[in-house]
């Protein structure tokens, strides 16, 4: 195509990889807050759902856990069961990344931002 033109061949190429990984990225993202993984804790007493950006949008917890003696545990469940949720959300972000940069024939430890 631009074969007396040099390196410009290559670097046109480049420029529409580069702005169909934009595209990409950018569904992905949306795609994030689509995603929910659910985390939890206490053997799933405590169940927190989050996005794949992270965003916690629900946390459901067992009655049983209900007992003003027991307050500190039933907070250390709600934030283990948060947390775990969280560290899911993130596994996920970066298991769509490696479709994204594997499909775009990148590394799949290359590290984008978001």
């Amino acid at each position: 195509m631009l074969k007396g033109l040099g390196g410009l061949g290559d670097m046109a190429g480049m420029m529409k990889k580069a702005q169909e990984m934009q595209v990409k990225m950018a569904q992905m993202q949306d795609d994030l807050h689509a995603i929910l993984v659910t985390g939890e804790s206490g053997a799933g007493l405590v169940k927190a759902t989050a996005s794949a950006k992270g965003d916690l949008k629900s946390l459901d917890i067992d009655p049983s856990i209900f007992n003003s003696d027991d307050k500190e545990v039933v907070e250390d469940l709600i934030l283990a069961a948060i947390k775990d949720a969280q560290a899911k959300a993130a596994e996920r972000a970066q298991a769509e990344m490696a479709k994204l940069t594997e499909g775009l024939g990148l590394p799949k430890d290359m590290k984008l931002p978001f």
